[in-house]
């Protein structure tokens, strides 16, 4: 059972935590193994109320340890309203992908899935590191299973992923708030347009609530 300190022990838990992450190798010793070194990306702390839950670094979050370093970082700091410097405030923004590492490229060039390592090791300590995070936005489809799984929220087996976003109303009532969204990568311009609803109607909400969490 995970133990839940607070105040100064809290963060120092946390810090600990990180660090043990950050120094992680085992999935460069697993008998599918990464196919490089490791590199753990991720931004916590004891004081973020927002958290951002996404996929796993790209080859170029992995070479710069930045994660959403990139025209797709460009289009979710639009969606959110901020400015880099607020984005990457760590004291402010968690930033936890459901893999730390980028997990190589497939035969085709494209990203593999996240590792399950991580999930498997620390996911679930490390959200139970962090008590006060108040939203947690969901950024594709791994990290919406395990996030809705793991707070209990209830969603349609097999529903896609326009469904679960078009319900971003009824799952603001969860605790902590969760808000999917899709992956803000250029590739899915096209869904965006097909879809104008989530510019005008989830959007603004977006915005607010993340006004309401991180700015001063």
């Amino acid at each position: 059972m995970t133990t839940i300190l607070s105040g100064p022990d809290e963060a120092a838990a946390l810090d600990e935590l990180v660090a043990r992450i950050r120094a992680c190798r085992i999935c460069r010793e697993a008998d599918n193994a990464l196919p490089h070194e490791p590199r753990p990306v991720l931004r916590a702390s004891s004081t973020a109320r927002l958290l951002i839950a996404s996929q796993a670094p790209g080859v170029r979050a992995h070479a710069s340890g930045l994660t959403f370093d990139d025209p797709s970082g460009d289009r979710l700091r639009g969606w959110l309203g901020l400015d880099r410097e607020t984005f990457y405030d760590e004291s402010r923004i968690a930033i936890v992908p459901m893999g730390f590492c980028f997990p190589g490229h497939d035969s085709r060039k494209g990203d593999l899935p996240p590792r399950r390592e991580c999930r498997q090791n620390w996911h679930d300590d490390l959200f139970a590191a962090m008590p006060q995070i108040e939203t947690i936005l969901l950024v594709g489809g791994y990290a919406q299973a395990y996030h809705f799984r793991r707070l209990g929220v209830d969603v349609p087996r097999g529903a896609s992923l326009t469904q679960i976003v078009r319900d971003w109303p009824a799952l603001l009532s969860a605790t902590p708030k969760v808000l999917p969204l899709p992956h803000p990568s250029w590739r899915n311009s096209g869904w965006l347009k097909k879809n104008p609803w989530f510019e005008t109607e989830a959007l603004p909400v977006l915005r607010a609530e993340t006004a309401r969490l991180v700015k001063a």
